[in-house]
C-alpha cells in the first residue's frame, strides 16, 4: 500500500499533495489509551459499549474492530496517536458538497473497522491488523499543528471507520475547535447513541455511508445491521450538525428501484429534504471484483427517484464531469456550483444564497 503522508514536528512540510514520507514504525506493542465506553465484567472480561456489537473481550484479546484491547481488565485503544494515513485533500473528495466547498481538509485515519464490507475501497487498512500497517506517532497537538501549518480549513476523520478510534478523534477534534478549525467525520454510522451524541459536540459535519436499505444487504455485504445506522442518521440530524448521505450503488445488490424509493422517502422524513444525498458509482473492489462497475444510467435513475421523493439536493458521484455533480438552486434551477472531479470551477453563491432568485441554500458555506 502506498499513500502520500506528512512529516510532522521538526521536518519540512510540503503544501498541496506533494508530501514526503515519515519514518514509519510497525509491529511494536503499543501502550494504548484507556477507552471511554466499556463495562467491566467477571473473570477479567470487559464489554465494549461503543458500537452495536457490544463485544465481550477477554483478557489480552481485542474486539471486532481489532484495535480495542483488554489489558488487565481495562479496555485500551491501541491506535491512539498512531495514524496510518494523514494528508491534505479537497473536501469534495469526502464527498462533502455543502460543507466548506472549495476548501482543503487534513485527512486522518488509523487502522481498524467494525464492519466487514465486501466492497471496501480501503480494505488494506480498514481490515488489516495494527501490527501489519506502518504508522507514525502523532499526538492530537501535533495533528492540529500540521493542519494549521498546511492552512487547511478543517480536519476530517475518514478512510477507515473513525468511530473505532473514538478517543483519538475526539481529542483531536476538541483541540481543533479550540484553534478555530472545523471538523468532520466520514462514517458508516455504526455507533451507539450515547457516544455519538458526545462526539457530535466536537464535530461540525458528518457524512454517513448508508450502504443499502435492507437488512439482508447489511448482513450479507457488511456483516452488520441496518437499524443502528438509521438511528445514527436521526441522531446527527437532531443534533443540528451538518449531515450528508452517500449511497454506493452496487449492481444487483442494492440498486432495486423500490428499495431506493423507500430509502429516499425515509431520508426525507427523518433527515429532511435539504440533506444532500450522493449516489456514487461502484468499481470492482476487494471481495466484489466479479461485479461490474455501476452503469451511469443506474445512477441517473437513482437521482430521479430521489428527486421524485422530494429530496432537494441530489448528486451523482464517481463520474467526473457529470452535470449531476453540480449544485443547482432548488427554486430557480440555475447552476450555482459547478464541479469537475474534486475541483470547483464555478461558485456563484453569494452569502449562501442564489444570486438569481435569492433562495437560501442549506449548508455551511
Amino acid at each position: 500500500m502506498k499513500r502520500r503522508l506528512l512529516r510532522v514536528c521538526g521536518a519540512l512540510l510540503l503544501s498541496g499533495m506533494a508530501f514526503a514520507s515519515w519514518n514509519w514504525s510497525a509491529g511494536k506493542a503499543p501502550p494504548g489509551h484507556e477507552c471511554r465506553f466499556y463495562k467491566t465484567l467477571f473473570d477479567g472480561q470487559v464489554q465494549c459499549r461503543l458500537c452495536p456489537r457490544k463485544c465481550i473481550v477477554p483478557e489480552g484479546k481485542r474486539g471486532t474492530c481489532g484495535i480495542r484491547e483488554n489489558r488487565g481488565g481495562k479496555l485500551y485503544l491501541i491506535t491512539y496517536g498512531k495514524p496510518c494515513s494523514l494528508g491534505n485533500e479537497p473536501i469534495e473528495k469526502a464527498p462533502f458538497f455543502h460543507f466548506l466547498p472549495g476548501t482543503r481538509r487534513l485527512v486522518l485515519a488509523t487502522v481498524g473497522c467494525v464492519l466487514r464490507c465486501r466492497f471496501c475501497q480501503n480494505w488494506e487498512i480498514s481490515q488489516a491488523k495494527f501490527e501489519d500497517v506502518p504508522y507514525r506517532e502523532v499526538s492530537p497537538e501535533q495533528a492540529v499543528a500540521v493542519a494549521l501549518h498546511e492552512k487547511v480549513s478543517s480536519i476530517c476523520f475518514t478512510f477507515t471507520e473513525p468511530t473505532v478510534y473514538y478517543e483519538y478523534m475526539y481529542d483531536v477534534a476538541k483541540l481543533a475547535h479550540e484553534k478555530g478549525l472545523k471538523t468532520s467525520m466520514v462514517s458508516s454510522g455504526y455507533i451507539e447513541t450515547e457516544p455519538l451524541k458526545e462526539l457530535l459536540k466536537v464535530l461540525d459535519a458528518v457524512k454517513i455511508d448508508l450502504k443499502g436499505f435492507t437488512e439482508k444487504f447489511y448482513e450479507e455485504m457488511a456483516a452488520a445491521d441496518l437499524e443502528p445506522v438509521l438511528n445514527s442518521i436521526k441522531t446527527v440530524k437532531q443534533s443540528g450538525k451538518w449531515l450528508e448521505i452517500v449511497n454506493l450503488v452496487i449492481p444487483g445488490q442494492n440498486d432495486d428501484p423500490k428499495d431506493l424509493q423507500r430509502m429516499c422517502l425515509w431520508l426525507k422524513e427523518n433527515a429532511g429534504a435539504d440533506t444532500p444525498v450522493h449516489f456514487t458509482r461502484f468499481f470492482p473492489q476487494y471481495k466484489l471484483k466479479s461485479v461490474p462497475p455501476t452503469p451511469v444510467a443506474s445512477l441517473v435513475r437513482a437521482y430521479g427517484i430521489a428527486k421524485a421523493a422530494g429530496l432537494r439536493y441530489v448528486y451523482v458521484g464517481n463520474v467526473p464531469g457529470h452535470p449531476m455533480e453540480n449544485t443547482a438552486c432548488p427554486k430557480c434551477g440555475k447552476t450555482l456550483i459547478e464541479r469537475q472531479g474534486y475541483q470547483i470551477v464555478k461558485n456563484a453563491l453569494k452569502g449562501g444564497r442564489c444570486p438569481y432568485c435569492s433562495e437560501r441554500l442549506r449548508g455551511l458555506w
